[in-house]
């Protein structure tokens, strides 16, 4: 499939074959919830932690005795319906991270590309550099193209004059080709790749 390539300036710069294996795929909702699943879980840090009876401080001595005081017996402070006792099934320290295959995860992305193209919200950008990285000069180009919530993915390495311009504007992220990833893609409403992006992208998921 053809698509036209666009300027900063909004001018238009020609045409592009994008792949159809890779921009022209169904779209897989469960396969597109269960990559962003798999992002989100990895990002998690798993640091929460309550105390087991073996960590609650305090004395080992039986409360009360057995018999005779009108009370449930009790055995040891540190169990769960006493106050101050242990949590029972509690979260501890641990990875959330699950595996999912390469193939999958390449077929995740295919589809993230594919449903931005089916939405007409996918721009292909003739290159993402700018001779000084002034944010004040890139927000009113981004103004004049309509770029709100929008992810930019570029060639490598990235024009380091654009991502420092970019990266004080809001709802603006810009990656490098190896770094697109379907969590991103998803969660702006526009995505840009420049020619070279474009390209990275095919020998990457064919």
């Amino acid at each position: 499939m053809k698509a036209k390539i666009i300027t900063l300036e909004n001018t238009a710069a020609g045409n592009i074959e994008l792949p159809d294996a890779v921009f022209g795929v169904d779209v897989r909702k469960d396969i597109l919830t269960r990559m962003v699943n798999f992002q989100r879980a990895k990002k998690r840090a798993g640091t929460h932690k309550v105390k087991t009876r073996g960590e609650i401080r305090g004395t080992t001595a039986k409360p009360f005795r057995q018999k005779g005081s009108g009370r449930a017996r009790q055995g040891s402070i540190k169990v769960v319906q006493m106050r101050g006792g242990a949590t029972v099934f509690g979260p501890v320290v641990r990875d959330h991270g699950h595996k999912l295959t390469k193939k999958f995860r390449k077929l995740a992305l295919r589809s993230a590309l594919s449903a931005k193209q089916a939405d007409g919200k996918l721009i292909i950008l003739d290159d993402a550099e700018l001779k000084e990285g002034k944010t004040k000069s890139l927000a009113v180009k981004f103004a004049k193209l309509n770029w709100g919530r929008v992810l930019i993915v570029g060639g490598s390495p990235i024009n380091e004059n654009f991502v420092r311009a970019a990266r004080n504007i809001p709802n603006v992220d810009v990656l490098p080709t190896e770094g697109a990833n379907v969590y991103d893609i998803l969660r702006r409403d526009t995505l840009v790749l420049t020619k070279g992006a474009v390209e990275g992208l095919g020998a990457r998921l064919l």
